[in-house]
């Protein structure tokens, strides 16, 4: 059964703070437990914990909702959106930097960190929806990106190639285009209330190239072989039948010969 989270907040204070702690420090959580480093090492920081904590607080217990009421105004959304693109940024070029630090060659391990620390929320969405009670493996983001995930993946990938020395543009250009690019297409998004990808045209084409179709031709491949062997079944079907029609009638009439 589905838990909402006003529900879960009422229900189990406990499970409710859990969630929104592994919201706020689950990029944090899972590159650290990827680098082999304590995954609870960031809860040291007693200012973070006290101010995600107040945080959480307000918004599931603040009275009349006066808190949730004002940071759901779209022009105060609009601003925090933003930021979060902002710090979402910051968070790929600082993954990409320490995991250059211990791995100078590794470009996969750097991406992959840098990808971990822009969207480990949205990676770690199924152990999140554990701890409410609910367990919908398709839903995993792996399989089905939204587009902060898809866009820190990006993001990391730009990164990598900079601090390796294959992209001619410096850190600080780079930080600033893409955190302009975040936060401009995420805040059309939310004003817009859009939730299709600024990259379907590009990877489109690159699908096309690399695997020879588009996203959804497979999709529709399988779909076609689907309704054909769904078609064949009921053909067979209706050829049982009649041949059993057939059978009886001709038991009848020698019956009654």
């Amino acid at each position: 059964m589905y838990i909402s989270a006003v529900a879960l907040s009422k229900r189990s204070p406990v499970a409710s703070w859990l969630c929104a702690m592994l919201y706020c420090f689950g990029s944090y959580i899972l590159a650290d437990v990827l680098l082999g480093e304590s995954p609870i090492h960031y809860f040291s920081n007693n200012a973070n914990i006290l101010l995600a904590s107040a945080v959480w607080y307000l918004t599931f217990f603040c009275p009349l909702n006066i808190f949730y009421k004002i940071v759901s105004f779209l022009p105060v959304k609009l601003v925090l959106v933003g930021m979060k693109e902002v710090v979402r940024v910051r968070k790929i070029a600082i993954g990409i930097h320490h995991a250059h630090h211990q791995y100078h060659h590794g470009w996969v391990i750097m991406v992959l960190i840098g990808w971990v620390k822009g969207s480990g929320v949205a990676l770690m969405s199924n152990l999140e929806q554990l701890l409410r009670g609910v367990w919908k493996p398709e839903t995993n983001e792996i399989l089905h990106m939204s587009f902060p995930t898809k866009a820190s993946l990006y993001g990391a990938i730009l990164f990598t190639l900079q601090q390796a020395h294959w992209l001619p543009i410096s850190k600080a250009y780079l930080i600033f285009f893409f955190t302009l690019f975040m936060a401009v297409c995420k805040i059309y998004m939310t004003a817009t209330h859009s939730h299709g990808s600024p990259f379907a045209i590009f990877e489109s084409g690159i699908c096309f190239v690399l695997f020879g179709s588009a996203n959804g031709d497979h999709d529709d491949h399988s779909d076609h072989h689907h309704h054909h062997d769904d078609h064949d079944v009921s053909h067979s079907a209706a050829k049982s039948k009649e041949e059993l029609n057939e059978g009886t009638r001709k038991r009848k009439t020698k019956k009654a010969e």
